[in-house]
């Protein structure tokens, strides 16, 4: 099968002709259909500090898609031949305090498809079956596969009440992007998106956010107190992982209000403690992947509703062998998402 393949330890990846994945009896084989392209798949390819220090090439990566299930293993239940599915990218063991009381998506032996193992940019990819989401077979591929972020969205979005309240989005990535339609549709009172992108700034309009502010043109602390009537916004959004930004997000957050994280910063980030967290009184939580499988059920019924449509933020689409040129895009910011048809 053709897979886009992370040869080795340095920028970029090859395709290449590699065996087909067996199917053990737990697991079953699908069909990619449609994959799409992260941001840690963008690390990945640069090979950048964090990528360096987790992932082992050669192996193929890639982590977001949906596709057919063509094969599965004899002890397979909870799916059959012909299901179109997605699939909840982190494995866990099952055994962990976390898996046992119900957080799973913070396991302690987390392996994530595509980054730890063997992934999806491939015209077949194997997985566990207890990791399946089915999807409704009127969901458009491309759509279907960007249930995994769109997931990452809503547990960040929704990991504390939005509704009636001001919202701010630092940075519109593809993740950002759907987290300014996930506040609008849970009922943010306004949505502030803040990104360096003109482009991606629109894109955040179209999804949602009622204000969209470039940093390099405006301050962005005068901008949400100007509009906040000096009170500061309620809830913080984190997806840049710039540092700037991140300190912008914990001086414009209100007295008791909520920041969540779910960006990735390469290199550690100082924080005034005192100022910006301990006397403002605010909550801060780190958000990894998704509640399991509580946040597959909100997102996928966000989509099925009408109430957020992902369709506008899904810019680019090219085969396989073209995935250089969906890199180039992300690395560059002239996109929504982008999605790989293998």
């Amino acid at each position: 099968m053709k897979a886009i393949v992370k040869s080795a330890r340095g920028k970029g990846a090859e395709l290449q002709r590699v065996p087909v994945p067996d199917c053990g009896p737990q697991e079953v084989l699908i069909q990619v259909k449609a994959t799409s392209i992260c941001g840690t798949d963008v690390h990945i390819y640069e090979w950048d500090e964090w990528s360096q220090s987790r992932v082992n090439p050669p192996y193929i990566f890639g982590h977001e898609f949906s596709g057919i299930v063509v094969e599965k293993g004899n002890l397979v239940q909870n799916v059959e031949i012909g299901d179109h599915v997605s699939a909840e990218t982190h494995i866990v063991c099952g055994h962990c305090p976390q898996c046992m009381t119900g957080n799973a998506h913070i396991c302690q032996n987390t392996e994530i498809i595509g980054v730890d193992r063997d992934g999806c940019f491939a015209e077949y990819v194997v997985l566990p079956s207890e990791n399946l989401w089915k999807n409704d077979p009127s969901l458009p591929w491309d759509e279907a596969s960007v249930q995994e972020p769109m997931g990452n969205a809503v547990h960040t979005v929704l990991a504390g009440d939005v509704v009636g309240k001001t919202v701010a989005i630092i940075g519109c990535g593809p993740i950002g992007l759907m987290a300014a339609a996930v506040a609008k549709a849970a009922g943010a009172s306004r949505v502030f998106a803040f990104d360096l992108n003109d482009y991606r700034l629109e894109l955040a309009r179209k999804m949602g956010a009622t204000d969209i502010i470039n940093s390099l043109n405006a301050d962005p602390l005068h901008i949400v107190k100007q509009e906040t009537g000096g009170a500061g916004v309620d809830v913080v959004c984190e997806m840049s992982g710039h540092p700037a930004a991140m300190n912008q997000g914990f001086k414009m957050v209100t007295n008791g209000g909520r920041i969540s994280i779910l960006s990735l910063p390469v290199r550690p980030v100082e924080i005034d403690v005192t100022n910006d967290i301990v006397f403002k009184g605010i909550t801060v939580q780190g958000i990894t992947g998704r509640r399991m499988f509580q946040t597959w059920q909100q997102t996928a019924g966000l989509l099925q509703s009408g109430q957020v449509d992902v369709k506008q933020m899904i810019t680019h689409h090219f085969p396989l062998e073209e995935f250089d040129k969906g890199f180039q895009l992300m690395l560059e910011g002239n996109c929504g998402k982008v999605i790989l048809h293998p």
